[in-house]
């Protein structure tokens, strides 16, 4: 606690004893009321000011908490300056039959608002706004209660001891509902909110037992200001400085559960409660034939409007309840349709990995007789050919080569082997492989044009996207000398937070537009020719779509994020949809 804490609670302890002081030494008098008035309302506004600065640095529902009880203190002020102004500058004693006694009343309510908010438990903004509507409508049952009971009695038909009576006896029920729910939050809570509800508890039940006190005094009429009979209610207005330096609660409970159904559904029976007691308050008011006329029909009347009033705050809540239960709907459609979703993606997963353990052993066994095929080609090329069969053994190269490239594939898809990623430029990658494919694009006469843009880095493993790439430009050189095609553009650029790669061909001539069906680059599942490259760029978060244009053109897109983007979905399970292809016309 700092020293301006210190001075401040000591101020507070100095007004209090001069206050026991006074009521052991002085005599009944005027000075002695003043005093004791006065003493009173500077306790009352200590503690208001005491509990502004924690409604100021809080958030949230602890905020709300807060300035309940400031507002409390401040009703309790607001009668307490009153009573001041009567005594001391009127020099009067307070009208038995007082307006101000529904501001006494009002005091507790925000206090049990408060309490009802349950601040140190975590809950979402739904539950928190349904909570307080159910609060609100528990708050206007009070005041409800304290018109239908006290207030006939002070306007209607006025008479001081039925007044008297009835309004310390629905005060005392107000009391004691406060000390229940501030007993179940001192049970409920941990920590320094535990300590909080038990100072409010002590406190609460300090003021009740004094309140209890002064009105057995005022009956026998031994109650004067500035008596004893005032020390325990100063010690309770001491009290709330105490308490307002004091606490240390800033957060939600973090060994309180985030929800609480039981206590929700509670409320919510409490609000109905409250609700259908108003027509079991209005057969009262009727057959309560001992009190005047006047009387039940105020009664009766207010029963109806206060009916109509709680009416329209249940259709307000049901209409929230509504709008909440169409959102969880919604929400459970979609996680439905993501869970199906995601089981397409894991059968995907599944029926690769078992492509992958079955050619695997395959793959092996078949790089042997490529690599002599492989030889005997190369042979082929450098023994005396005629004009009409050096293209053809080109052509059988080329094929051998491009079938060993896909085995290699095969085999390192097999494997399923995580490797590390470091930065790396697309744009180089991409020169690296269209140099590499250099002499596949000069046999079959195909042109390559280039237009790269400045590019930030991927996060990858720069072997694996190269044989991406290889493998990619490899299968569009093959679907360009099916369909007679002779122009492939390969273009890069930046969109958003990802590094787009295209790569597309010119329009294929008419006699090839209308031809049979494309190799398998339109639909990895018809063959294992991209099986490697799916994998691939799952594990590095990419996406490839490809179009067809009308005029037979092909274009093909990679997407792969920024290094920065793909730092911060690291931590996302769901794998992308690697594949997107639109049907043929």
């Amino acid at each position: 606690m700092d020293k301006r804490s210190k001075i401040w609670l000591g101020t507070v302890g100095g007004l209090f004893a001069l206050l026991i002081l006074a009521a052991l030494l002085l005599p009944k008098s005027l000075a002695l009321a003043a005093l004791s008035d006065i003493i009173q309302c500077l306790l009352l506004l200590s503690g208001a000011a005491a509990f502004v600065p924690l409604a100021i640095r809080s958030q949230g529902r602890i905020r709300l908490f807060w300035s309940l009880i400031t507002m409390g203190v401040c009703f309790w002020l607001a009668y307490q300056l009153y009573w001041t102004w009567h005594e001391v500058l009127l020099q009067q004693d307070v009208p038995d039959l007082c307006t101000w006694d529904v501001v006494l009343f009002l005091h507790i309510v925000p206090l049990m608002a408060a309490i009802a908010l349950r601040p140190q438990v975590s809950r979402d903004q739904y539950s928190a706004r349904v909570g307080r509507l159910d609060f609100a409508l528990l708050l206007v049952w009070w005041f409800y209660l304290f018109v239908l009971i006290v207030m006939p009695w002070q306007y209607v038909v006025p008479d001081i001891p039925a007044y008297d009576h009835n309004l310390n006896n629905i005060y005392v029920s107000e009391q004691l509902f406060l000390l229940a729910g501030l007993l179940a939050c001192l049970i409920l809570s941990h920590g320094a909110w535990r300590k909080l509800y038990s100072a409010l508890f002590g406190l609460s039940l300090c003021y009740s037992s004094s309140s209890t006190i002064a009105n057995w005094a005022l009956a026998r009429r031994v109650y004067y200001s500035g008596s004893l009979y005032d020390i325990p209610l100063v010690a309770s207005m001491a009290w709330l400085t105490w308490i307002g330096l004091r606490a240390k609660v800033d957060t939600p409970d973090p060994d309180a559960p985030e929800t609480s159904t039981v206590y929700g559904v509670w409320v919510a029976r409490c609000s109905m409660i409250a609700v259908f007691s108003l027509p079991l308050f209005a057969a009262w008011a009727m057959s309560d034939l001992q009190v005047p006329s006047r009387i039940r029909l105020f009664r009766l009347t207010l029963t109806l409007l206060a009916a109509f009033c709680m009416g329209v705050m249940v259709l307000v809540r049901q209409r929230m309840l509504d709008r909440e239960l169409f959102r969880l709907l919604n929400q459970s459609r979609e996680s439905v349709d993501n869970l199906q979703r995601l089981q397409t993606q894991i059968l995907q997963s599944e029926k690769l990995a078992s492509i992958g353990q079955l050619v695997g052993g395959a793959a092996h066994e078949l790089n042997n007789p490529i690599t002599a095929m492989l030889g005997y080609s190369d042979l082929l090329l450098n023994t005396p050919l005629t004009a009409e069969q050096q293209p053809l053994a080109a052509k059988i190269g080329q094929h051998v080569r491009r079938t060993k490239s896909l085995v290699a594939g095969l085999i390192n898809f097999a494997r399923q082997a995580p490797v590390p990623k470091t930065p790396v430029d697309l744009n180089t990658l991409l020169r690296t492989a269209i140099k590499l494919s250099q002499p596949q694009s000069s046999d079959l006469e195909i042109e390559v044009r280039t237009e790269f843009a400045p590019l930030p880095k991927v996060l990858g493993d720069s072997n694996q996207l190269l044989q991406v790439c290889l493998q990619l430009l490899a299968n569009c050189f093959h679907v360009l000398s099916e369909r007679g095609g002779k122009v492939m553009t390969v273009t890069t650029e930046q969109q958003a937070t990802n590094c787009v790669l295209q790569i597309s061909t010119d329009a294929m001539p008419a006699s090839h537009a209308a031809g049979p069906h494309l190799p398998p680059v339109v639909d990895p599942d018809d063959g294992l020719a991209l099986s490697a490259c799916q994998a691939i760029l799952q594990e590095h978060r990419g996406k490839v779509t490809l179009e067809r244009q009308k005029d037979g053109a092909l274009l093909l897109r990679v997407e792969l994020p920024i290094a920065q983007t793909m730092r911060e979905t690291a931590q996302q399970t769901t794998p992308p949809a690697l594949w997107q292809s639109q049907p043929f016309a």
